[in-house]
């Protein structure tokens, strides 16, 4: 219950939880993706800030990280663009099957709720998170910040951009993202907008202006604390 987190393994896969101050179990729960080469320690402050919202915050080591981390990871990434980029592919699509179990996992053992389950993510872990939010249909919110879900349409190209409502998506990437660039993410928006139709305020799309992929200290504050209320407002929420 420490603000530090602890340390876990939930089955085979390695998570940092954090709790939020006072909650009962079963409790709301978001789980967090750090970026490509980052591990699950590397966002302690976010996850401490979603805890601080009423969450019980879970960074998740991304396969080939972390305490798994790939044995030749800066050989793999050395390799041409081609063949970097399936391995990112296959490393998130691996990360993004691995998700109903973990929540299984958290909802049997009685520490998360399994009506209030989230994701979210940075990079590569806002990558996994639109995989995530088009794969579980548990999730009641989804935050995607410097993602793209160019991976799911360049393994489908005719993926059914049904499959992500009615989780409550919000997006938000950089104007000048030469990392990961937003167009792929806006063109998503664009194609979710139908189906959220009846229920608008469950999908946003927020531009940072300006701002590169690694930002100054007060625009990811800033990203953050939009996230951290996006979750809490559609997660922590009473179910009505």
């Amino acid at each position: 219950m420490s603000g530090a987190g602890a340390c876990r393994l939930l089955g085979e896969v390695p998570v940092l939880i954090v709790h939020p101050p006072g909650g009962a179990a079963p409790l709301p729960t978001v789980l967090w993706f750090h970026g490509l080469g980052a591990d699950k320690e590397s966002h302690l402050p976010e996850l401490q800030r979603f805890a601080a919202a009423g969450l019980l915050a879970i960074g998740v080591d991304a396969v080939g990280h972390g305490q798994r981390r790939l044995s030749d990871f800066e050989q793999q990434f050395a390799r041409p663009a081609e063949q970097r980029e399936q391995l990112f592919n296959t490393l998130v699509a691996q990360t993004v099957a691995e998700l109903p179990g973990l929540f299984d996992a958290l909802v049997d053992s009685g520490l998360s709720d399994g009506q209030r389950l989230a994701v979210a993510g940075v990079s590569m872990g806002g990558c996994i998170t639109y995989g995530a939010a088009s794969r579980d249909r548990r999730l009641r919110a989804a935050v995607a910040l410097l993602g793209s879900p160019a991976w799911l349409f360049a393994q489908q190209g005719d993926f059914p951009v049904a499959r992500f409502f009615p989780t409550a998506l919000l997006s938000i990437t950089a104007e000048n993202d030469c990392v990961v660039p937003p167009a792929a993410a806006r063109t998503l928006h664009e194609a979710l907008a139908i189906h959220y139709a009846s229920h608008p305020e469950r999908l946003d799309y927020r531009v940072i202006a300006g701002a590169p992929h690694f930002m100054n200290g007060e625009d990811w504050a800033r990203a953050v604390g939009d996230a951290s209320a996006w979750l809490a407002g559609f997660v922590c929420r009473s179910l009505g």
